[in-house]
């Protein structure tokens, strides 16, 4: 299927979209425009892409959505599986009649994005990674207690948070063992060869400094790993190393990230 035979919604959309055993807040702007679909931190949602999106403007479809038991909306689940959010991104689409799409993600969602673009090459026009989907071994048997602590620590206060949408609905146990996942996904031995499949565009924006989390130059090691993969395989470039860190990433360089989002979409118009 070729760009230009992207089905299309002409109305802006919002609901709650079924999916296994819970429901995703979901806002579609509708419109006949390249279908963009936005995935999220790990814990983050959907508002953190408006800045993206309104650099991009009106003339793309942009999809939105907020993870199980994330936001204000998404309903729980007992299942917050790095698998069940790489399902979701199909249950979105299949819901908001999208065949074909090109996937931007961040941080934990540059993952997901990287996972489904891999599985997905004739559903794929591209994908656009910012600051995650790095094969880099950096979990051990210390990191792991580190990740516990350090949600254990935050246990106490994240549910005043709740009702505002800014933290996920999930327990401090369930957050820890998401991050602790998120490790083992993204071993050199796991990732490298998921990202050596990848046959479509796929453009990385990467930050500097460092992460949550992440210790003296521990990020930029992470970062780092990503060259030999260019190497490997020419599909997937460096569009732009930009001054800003990992949590600020889409606020302060969002231009960098629609500039990629453009790249994408252009080489994709050139192959049909």
């Amino acid at each position: 299927m070729t760009t230009n035979s992207i089905p299309s919604n002409s109305s802006e959309w919002a609901g709650m979209v079924a999916v296994d055993d819970t429901a995703l807040a979901v806002t579609d702007t509708g419109g006949s425009g390249i279908p963009v679909v936005y995935l999220n931190g790990q814990f983050a949602t959907q508002g953190y892409w408006r800045r993206v999106i309104s650099e991009l403007g009106s003339g793309w479809r942009h999809i939105t959505y907020d993870e199980r038991a994330r936001g204000k909306k998404s309903k729980l689940s007992a299942d917050y599986s790095f698998e069940a959010a790489v399902r979701d991104v199909d249950a979105v689409l299949a819901a908001r009649g999208v065949d074909r799409a090109l996937v931007v993600g961040w941080s934990y969602g540059a993952f997901v994005g990287a996972h489904w673009a891999s599985r997905n090459p004739e559903r794929a026009i591209g994908a656009v990674l910012v600051d995650g989907a790095e094969p880099y071994d950096w979990l051990d048997d210390a990191m792991e207690q580190r990740i516990r602590k350090l949600f254990r620590r935050m246990g106490w206060f994240t549910p005043l948070l709740r009702p505002t949408g800014l933290v996920p609905r999930m327990s401090a146990a369930q957050q820890a063992e998401s991050n602790i996942e998120l490790g083992k996904i993204s071993r050199e031995s796991e990732l490298g060869p998921v990202l050596d499949k990848i046959s479509v565009p796929v453009r990385y924006v990467l930050a500097s400094g460092s992460s949550f989390g992440s210790k003296g130059d521990e990020q930029e090691r992470v970062r780092a790993s990503l060259d030999p993969v260019f190497e490997r395989n020419p599909n997937l470039k460096l569009s732009a190393k930009v001054a800003s860190n990992h949590g600020s990433i889409l606020k302060k360089d969002f231009r960098a990230i629609a500039d990629a989002v453009r790249e994408v979409n252009a080489l994709d118009r050139a192959d049909h």
